[in-house]
C-alpha cells in the first residue's frame, strides 16, 4: 500500500494549483491559517524554562536611648557592610521559608485555586472542549469507497479531512489510516492542500516514523516550492534522528532565508553533531545561536556536555575539535550560566557531573547536597558567595534604578515631579534609614480592614525595638480617621518612625526604591511586592541581575499574618548568592529539581563539585 500511496501523491504532485500567501507558496484551493504555523512550531519545540508567575505588594522617630542602641550596633557591624545582614536578629530567626525560594508561587497559586474552585471549573472547561471536538475515527485503512461513505455520515464536521487527521494524530492511530486517507483526498480531488500534507508530516514526526518522513520531505519539495517554519522545523526535527542528519543543514539554510530559525532549530542540529561526533559542527552551530540573540534549550546543553566524554569517542571523530578546546568550551558555558543567573535542571546538572568525573588527569567528585543558612556547603564546607553587593555593584545599580526608574518616565504616570522633588528634600534632611517600611503594603497583611493600621504599628514597634532607624511610606488618606485608620495608632507610629505620605494616586514602590538606595548597602525594606515591573525598567540583563541579587538580600517579607499581642517575624534572607560558583578547587551549581519554580525564584538544591586531585 505505501508504495502505491507515494506513486499516487508523485503523480499528482505537477497538477497541484499553487499561490503566494504571506511570502508563502500554498495550495490555490485552501490557504494555511496563521495558527496552524504556530501548532505546528509548538510540535516540533518546546519551552524548557518554566514561566514566570505573580505574587503581590507591602514603615520612625528614634529617642536618645534608641540612637545609642544604633551606635553600639554600627560597632558591631563591620567595615564594607559584610556583616551588616541583621536578618539573623530574633526578627526572623523562625522561618527559612522566602518568597524567593523555588515552588512558592506554584504553592500559593495552588491553595488559592483551591479555595475559589477554580480546579474544578478548569476541569469542567476541559470536559466540555474535548466532548465538542469527538470525531468518529476507523480503526483500520478505509478504501476510497469507505472513506466517502463516512465522509457522508458525518455532514456535521466541517473541513471533514482536516478533523480526521487531527483526530488520527492526538490518538497516535497507525500511519497506514493516515495514509489511506491521504489516498482518498488524492483520488477525490486530484491535489491535497499544504495544511493536510503538513498535519500528515506532524504525525510522522511526533509518531517517530523518520523513513517516511524523508518521502514526504521529496513530496513537498517537489510540489510546493517553498515550505513555512513549522514543516522546516519538523523535518529538521526528524532528519537529525537519523543517519542522514547532515541533510538537517540543508533545511536549516534554507529556512534562514524566510524565517529566524528557533532555538530549537539549533538544538537539534547540534545534539546530533555532538552523537555523530563532529564537535566542530556542534560549536560553530552554538556560536551562531548565541550570535544571533538566542536563548539555548536546556537540551542543547545536556547534548554538549554530554559529548564526546570518553576516550574511545575522541579516537572515533574524523571532525573532532581538540579535547582541550572542548573543555574549556564547557567551562565557558558554566560561566555562561553564571552570567546570566541560569539554573540547570536536574538531568543537566547530572551530565554536568558525569563529565566533570569523567575528565583524564582529574579526580573530580560530584555530590547533591544543600547550603546552610550561613552559606556553607553541607558537603565540602565551602563558604558560597554573599548575596552582600560590593560597593562598586552597589554603585551600578544606584545608578541605573535612579535613572532608570526613579527619574524613568513611568514614574510621573502615577505622580508628579514636585512630589518626588519634595521626597527627595525630605530624605536629605533625616538621618540614613535602616529600614525603609511600604505602609499600606504591610498593613494589608491583615485581611480584617478594621485592624490595618494596629498591624502596620506592631510591625514598625518591633523595629523600633531593635534601635533601627525606620522610615514609614504611607498615603495621605491613612492619616483621615477611620475604621481602618486608627488616629491613636497612627499617631504612635508617627512617634517611633520617620514618615512620609504620598497623594493617594501615587505609587510607592519609586518612593522605597529612592530612600532604600539613597540610605546606603545596609538599608533594607519591608514590603511584599516583588518589584517586578520595576526590574524591567532596567536596560540591560546584568543591571537586572545585580537588582534581583539586592532585593533578595535587603527585602524583608511578613512570615505570617499579625497577631495581637504576637511576635513579628519575617522571612529568612539568606546570607549567600544563589549563582553556579568556583573557587578553584570547587564548583557548586544549583539546580532546579522540579517543574514549578518561578522566573523571579532561585533553587534550593545544589551540585558540589570538589576536586580531589
Amino acid at each position: 500500500m505505501r508504495l502505491n500511496f507515494i506513486f499516487k501523491l508523485k503523480a499528482c504532485s505537477a497538477s497541484f494549483n499553487t499561490v503566494l500567501y504571506n511570502g508563502t507558496i500554498i495550495n490555490r484551493e485552501t490557504y494555511l491559517p496563521s495558527k496552524l504555523y504556530c501548532n505546528a512550531r509548538c510540535f516540533s519545540s518546546k519551552e524548557t524554562f518554566p514561566k514566570a508567575k505573580v505574587i503581590d505588594k507591602t514603615q520612625i522617630k528614634g529617642s536618645e536611648k534608641q540612637r545609642s542602641y544604633r551606635t553600639d550596633r554600627n560597632t558591631f557591624w563591620k567595615e564594607g557592610g559584610q556583616d551588616r545582614n541583621w536578618g539573623a536578629t530574633s526578627l526572623q530567626k523562625s522561618s527559612s521559608k522566602s518568597v524567593f525560594a523555588a515552588g512558592t508561587a506554584k504553592r500559593t497559586t495552588e491553595i488559592l485555586r483551591r479555595k475559589t474552585g477554580m480546579d474544578q471549573i478548569q476541569l469542567d472547561d476541559t470536559k466540555r472542549r474535548s466532548a465538542g471536538e469527538n470525531v468518529k475515527l476507523p480503526e483500520r485503512p478505509l478504501s476510497v469507497a469507505e472513506w466517502r461513505e463516512l465522509k457522508e455520515s458525518m455532514v456535521n464536521i466541517k473541513r471533514f479531512e482536516t478533523s480526521i487527521m487531527c483526530g488520527l494524530f492526538n490518538s497516535a492511530a497507525d500511519l497506514d489510516i493516515a495514509k489511506s486517507l491521504l489516498t482518498f483526498v488524492v483520488t477525490e480531488t486530484g491535489t491535497l492542500s499544504y495544511e493536510l500534507m503538513l498535519r500528515y508530516l506532524t504525525l510522522c514526526v511526533m509518531g517517530g516514523h523518520d523513513s517516511e518522513v524523508f518521502d514526504v520531505y521529496d513530496i513537498m519539495r517537489a510540489t510546493f516550492p517553498s515550505l513555512e517554519t513549522g514543516a522546516s522545523s519538523l523535518f529538521i526535527k526528524s532528519f537529525c534522528r537519523t543517519e542522514r542528519w547532515t541533510e538537517a543543514l540543508v533545511v536549516l539554510q534554507e529556512l534562514k532565508k524566510a524565517f529566524p530559525p528557533s532555538p530549537r532549530n539549533y538544538g537539534d542540529i547540534i545534539s546530533a553533531a555532538v552523537e555523530h561526533n563532529d564537535l566542530t559542527t556542534a560549536w560553530a552551530l552554538y556560536d551562531e545561536l548565541i550570535e544571533s540573540g538566542l536563548s539555548p534549550h536546556a537540551e542543547t546543553w545536556e547534548a554538549l556536555f554530554t559529548g564526546a566524554s570518553g576516550p574511545e569517542k575522541r579516537e572515533e571523530g574524523e571532525k573532532m575539535m581538540p579535547h582541550f578546546d572542548h573543555e574549556q568550551r564547557l567551562v565557558g558555558l558554566l560561566h555562561n550560566m553564571r552570567d546570566n543567573q541560569i539554573y540547570p535542571q536536574k538531568k543537566l546538572a547530572t551530565n554536568i557531573k558525569t563529565w566533570f568525573e569523567s575528565l583524564d588527569g582529574h579526580k573530580w567528585e560530584g555530590k547533591w547536597t544543600s547550603v546552610t543558612p550561613k552559606g556553607m556547603c553541607r558537603c565540602c564546607g565551602t563558604e558560597l558567595e554573599s548575596i552582600q553587593l560590593t560597593a562598586e555593584e552597589y554603585q551600578q545599580l544606584k545608578d541605573q534604578v535612579m535613572v532608570n526608574v526613579i527619574q524613568g518616565q513611568d514614574v510621573f504616570n502615577k505622580t508628579t515631579p514636585e512630589e518626588l522633588e519634595k521626597f527627595k528634600a525630605f530624605v536629605k534632611r533625616k538621618p540614613a534609614f535602616d529600614v525603609v517600611v511600604d505602609g499600606l503594603n504591610v498593613a494589608n497583611v491583615n485581611k480584617d480592614k478594621s485592624k490595618l493600621s494596629e498591624t502596620l504599628l506592631a510591625v514598625v514597634s518591633e523595629l523600633a525595638l531593635q534601635g533601627l532607624t525606620v522610615l514609614v511610606l504611607g498615603r495621605k488618606h491613612m492619616l483621615r480617621p477611620s475604621r481602618s485608620w486608627d488616629r491613636s495608632n497612627m499617631n504612635l507610629l508617627q512617634q517611633k518612625a520617620h514618615c512620609f505620605f504620598t497623594e493617594n494616586i501615587s505609587e510607592d514602590d519609586p518612593f522605597l526604591l529612592y530612600a532604600a538606595l539613597h540610605s546606603g548597602n545596609h538599608c533594607q525594606f519591608v514590603s511584599r511586592d516583588l518589584m517586578r515591573d520595576h526590574k524591567a525598567c532596567l536596560p540591560d540583563g546584568a543591571a537586572k541581575r545585580l537588582f534581583f541579587k539586592w532585593q533578595r538580600g535587603h527585602q524583608l517579607v511578613l512570615d505570617s499574618y499579625v497577631a495581637a499581642g504576637s511576635k513579628v517575624r519575617f522571612q529568612g534572607i539568606p546570607r549567600y548568592d544563589t549563582i553556579v560558583q568556583t573557587s578553584g578547587g570547587s564548583w557548586h551549581v544549583p539546580y532546579d529539581d522540579s517543574q514549578d519554580r518561578s522566573t523571579y525564584e532561585v533553587p534550593q538544591k545544589w551540585l558540589c563539585l570538589t576536586n580531589r586531585h
